[in-house]
């Protein structure tokens, strides 16, 4: 990378993710008056392009910062849910369950598509859910080798309380993007997320 386009880059950083990903402070620019302030993702891209010259290693001011918000929010996560007494796994699975809508039944199969994760684990999880008293399982009446799962009552009202509290911390992180900023970050995340999601690549 040549040096004016390492620098522009290194200039590039949002406010908001100063906050998210462990804020720095602000450089200062020309006549004394501070720059975008600087988190610590600018201090490793500045000393590996100091390091490998050689090296394009623009990638890093993406992934690096997407590695340290995704770690962050989930400590955020589980302070959102600890009132309610839910693990993540349990919102994640009772989520799908919610967002399938009335009466908030699944197979396995489909909450398997959902959670990302071994047959093993989501019966485990079913398992618990049900010990719980947060989820019922019963035979799929259109299909006997099958069952269904199906939220309670108190699953339904933790799942919502949850996720009210998950996202009240959310928008306060957010309250300084205004709306077409967040918008271009939703959809530059999502043709990100798109290309990882295809096989192809």
């Amino acid at each position: 990378m040549d040096a004016p386009r390492r620098a522009a880059h290194q200039r590039d950083v949002p406010r908001a993710t100063v906050e998210l990903s462990g804020g720095g402070h602000g450089e200062v620019g020309h006549g004394g008056h501070a720059a975008h302030p600087t988190d610590t993702v600018d201090t490793i891209v500045r000393d590996w392009s100091r390091e490998r010259p050689d090296l394009d290693v623009d990638p890093l001011r993406i992934f690096s910062r997407v590695k340290r918000i995704a770690k962050q929010l989930d400590a955020l996560r589980k302070a959102a849910f600890a009132e309610t007494g839910l693990e993540l796994w349990e919102f994640d699975v009772l989520s799908a369950l919610r967002r399938a809508g009335s009466p908030h039944r699944l197979s396995p199969k489909h909450l398997l598509a959902s959670n990302l994760v071994s047959s093993g684990t989501m019966t485990n999880r079913i398992d618990r859910l049900v010990s719980r008293g947060l989820v019922t399982r019963e035979v799929d009446p259109n299909d006997g080798r099958g069952i269904l799962v199906t939220m309670t009552a108190n699953g339904r009202d933790l799942v919502d309380q949850a996720l009210t509290r998950l996202v009240a911390a959310e928008r306060e992180l957010l309250a300084e993007l205004d709306l077409e900023t967040r918008d271009d970050l939703a959809t530059a995340l999502r043709t990100l997320s798109l290309r990882m999601d295809d096989p192809a690549h």
